[in-house]
């Protein structure tokens, strides 16, 4: 994972995670990795390597015993 400073331009490939209650959070494709960010954020919590270490990051920042997120491509 590098740090949010490091962060590079963005590709212009995005995913919302929807859980039970609604959007969660989005990820972004940038030059440096895959961007986890949830709503209330003000910056991303960190860039992965991949898409899925990246959604398996967003599952894990939400609130325990949430159920899996259904990734939608914007």
């Amino acid at each position: 994972m590098s740090s949010t400073a490091s962060m590079g331009t963005m590709t212009g490939q995005r995913w919302v995670a929807f859980g039970d209650s609604g959007a969660t959070g989005t990820i972004l494709h940038t030059d440096d990795g895959y961007a986890v960010r949830l709503l209330a954020d003000q910056e991303p919590r960190g860039v992965y390597p991949t898409l899925e270490v990246a959604k398996s990051a967003m599952h894990a920042s939400m609130p325990p015993g949430s159920n899996w997120p259904e990734f939608r491509e914007h």
